[in-house]
């Protein structure tokens, strides 16, 4: 049986580096001028450094580096180009990214350069050539077919982790959420079916678990540093590698020929429902907005504030809060399909325990969805404009403590009539220069008999810490006049 501890080791040692070279990553972009302003689809109000992507892939490399000298992991590197392959791919996105992150880039010549990593992909042996059907039939795809497939996967993973990464360690927690998810996959398969093809891609899904970890106590809010596209571009490079290896390695009918206790639950679509599920917020995203983009005149990578995590905070959530929720949602997704394949439990508990958590994220996440909350500003009297604030019912105001008593002899307040349509209010026909009729009021500076107990601001005095000039005497320099009313 093959030992987890050689992908613990390599998992630890990407997120080392990666924490390690965040902060010299940052001080070079501030020094380069690599930081993202605020924009009005931002959260963030202040210009944040860019290309944390450079320190991931730093523990990228060095993870490879040290997994390539541990005889325990000789089979992932075995009839594989995995070291030449992510590197050469990861590096031509990094530089990529950094250009786009300092200088700017246009769209296509984006598309471009994700199609030739997915090429390099290709290139190194890592291409889908079957595709899975369910009742244990499979599809054997042509070259040309692998790979137009494998640059779709790769072109849609990078740019779906791209628009999640809108929020304070939202794309690196989720990424990593989903890596975490497909090494216990593929480790399960090498553990327990003692397919060491799969080695590979539960390799560099553990070292794409360490990198994350590594990055996100520098990202998660309020970040110090943002991946930007260098960061966005590798780790979505890196998610969609490991089902791809993973497809282009294993033998369609592995996983359908052991007996219970194995993993053969659904093996002849796991393939593919595993990476979907894990995968399944940042495609969900991806594809609602191009549609809506799209429905809408626009081009599909045009900027808006309708992503899923905008909608989140629009409902009421904070920004961690919101991150959380995003973090839960991706775990129950992935947790849900991984519990499926590796553990022998009856589907029907699998089915309610799933729905019992769908349920309680729902009402989480959304807070209308809440009977309680309904309620609430019901029985208070009150209708809340916002989900789940309750607002008491009206009364009398307190008493305010040292409030002066009523002056004896006061004469009460007139009361304020509205005018007549087509007419104009003393005030306005005042401010309009015509005559009115009503008695002026005494003026301030003098109380008169009838108001003693008008204030020092209503008769003229001045306020504490005020300075008063003299009628006619020049503004001392860096004062300003104050006028009086």
């Amino acid at each position: 049986m093959s030992s987890y501890l050689p992908y613990i080791f390599c998992l630890l040692a990407a997120a080392a580096v990666t924490y390690l070279l965040t902060p010299l990553v940052r001080r070079f972009a501030s020094a380069v001028g690599a930081s993202h302003a605020a924009r009005d689809r931002d959260v963030h109000v202040v210009p944040t450094p860019l290309l944390g992507g450079f320190a991931m892939y730093g523990g990228l490399a060095v993870a490879l580096l040290l997994a390539s000298r541990v005889p325990a992991l000789s089979t992932a590197f075995d009839g594989t180009n995995i070291f030449k392959g992510l590197l050469m791919a990861g590096g031509l996105l990094v530089i990529m990214g950094f250009v786009d992150d300092r200088w700017g880039m246009g769209v296509w010549s984006k598309l471009a350069g994700q199609v030739a990593a997915g090429v390099i992909l290709v290139w190194s042996g890592a291409a889908i050539n079957w595709l899975p059907k369910p009742g244990g039939n499979y599809i054997v795809l042509s070259q040309d077919e692998q790979t137009v497939v494998t640059i779709l996967v790769v072109v849609a993973t990078i740019n779906a982790v791209n628009f999640i990464d809108g929020l304070d360690g939202l794309a690196a927690g989720v990424v990593g959420i989903g890596a975490a998810a497909l090494f216990i996959y593929y480790f399960t398969l090498v553990s327990r079916l003692g397919l060491g093809n799969q080695a590979a891609p539960a390799l560099v899904s553990a070292i794409l678990a360490g990198v994350c970890l590594g990055f996100l106590p520098h990202n998660f809010h309020p970040a110090r540093i943002f991946m930007g596209d260098t960061g966005a571009m590798l780790i979505g490079l890196l998610l969609a590698y490991a089902p791809i290896s993973s497809l282009s390695s294993l033998d369609p009918e592995a996983l359908t020929r052991y007996g219970t206790g194995a993993v053969n639950r659904f093996g002849e679509v796991l393939p593919l429902l595993l990476p979907a599920a894990i995968m399944l917020i940042p495609y969900a995203d991806l594809f609602m907005a191009v549609f809506r983009r799209s429905r809408a005149g626009m081009s599909p990578f045009a900027p808006d504030k309708k992503h899923l995590h905008h909608r989140l905070l629009n409902i009421g959530h904070s920004h961690r809060t919101t991150v959380l929720i995003m973090y839960l949602w991706a775990a129950l997704f992935a947790g849900s399909v991984v519990w499926l394949s590796i553990v022998t439990t009856p589907v029907i508990v699998l089915a309610g325990v799933s729905a019992a958590a769908m349920l309680g994220l729902l009402l989480l996440s959304m807070p209308r969805l809440r009977p309680w909350a309904r309620s609430a500003p019901a029985e208070a009297g009150q209708v809340s404009p916002f989900p789940g604030v309750t607002h008491p019912a009206p009364g009398p105001l307190p008493a305010v403590p040292g409030a002066l008593p009523a002056v004896p002899g006061a004469l009460p307040a007139e009361p304020v009539t509205p005018s007549p349509a087509g007419t104009l209010s003393p005030a306005s026909r005042q401010g309009e220069g015509l005559p009115v009729t009503q008695a002026a009021p005494p003026a301030p500076s003098d109380p008169g008999p009838d108001r003693p107990w008008a204030s020092a601001v209503e008769v003229g005095m001045p306020r504490r810490g005020a300075e008063t000039l003299a009628p006619g005497a020049p503004v001392p320099p860096g004062r300003r006049a104050r006028s009086r009313r």
